[in-house]
């Protein structure tokens, strides 16, 4: 069984029936797989009770690391991936902040790795927001399009997919820094 789906099943059958702070029989199964399938990542590979502060506190110190918001990494994150650290895309984006394989080695981060990954994400980011000089609706465009259809296209690319994350990704950052218990 794919270890997205173990997540899913643990997740709607476990955690909304049986709260604890202790792992699920499906979380220890999944983290198995993860381990056997994804060598280098973490024991705790998938967001549940006991590592979505972790999470987040991996936000914070990346935040902390390049002086972006916390808000909006948690925005950038919580798009890609629903802040899932065992999240992989069709195109092979890995991780909570959906780093392409080529992203992280050139940032020298593990992308397996959940605070490499957050950390890797948020000095990508940081980097596109200094190569578009402090313009985040561009800078998330690159994030997800690649700086070369940014560049091409003299703004945001004509590309639906596109469109729709830079808006959702601004939404979620509003709507977090506006929060009283924003990250």
């Amino acid at each position: 069984m794919e270890p997205l789906l173990f997540w899913a099943l643990e997740t709607l059958l476990f955690n909304d029936f049986q709260p604890s702070s202790s792992n699920s029989p499906f979380q220890n199964m999944l983290t198995d797989v993860t381990n056997q399938l994804l060598p280098g990542s973490s024991q705790q590979a998938l967001p549940g009770p006991s590592n979505i502060a972790g999470i987040d506190q991996a936000i914070q110190q990346a935040a902390l690391s390049t002086g972006l918001s916390p808000a909006l990494l948690k925005a950038v994150a919580t798009v890609e991936s629903s802040l899932n650290p065992a999240a992989v895309s069709s195109a092979g984006a890995i991780g909570v902040m959906q780093l392409m394989p080529q992203t992280a080695e050139s940032l020298g981060v593990n992308p397996y790795n959940a605070e490499q990954n957050i950390l890797g994400g948020a000095e990508y980011l940081k980097s596109l927001l200094d190569n578009f000089h402090g313009n985040l609706t561009l800078a998330l465009a690159a994030y997800n399009a690649g700086p070369g259809a940014v560049d091409h296209f003299g703004g945001i690319p004509p590309y639906q997919q596109t469109q729709d994350y830079v808006q959702k990704v601004l939404s979620t950052y509003q709507a977090l820094a506006s929060s009283p218990e924003s990250t």
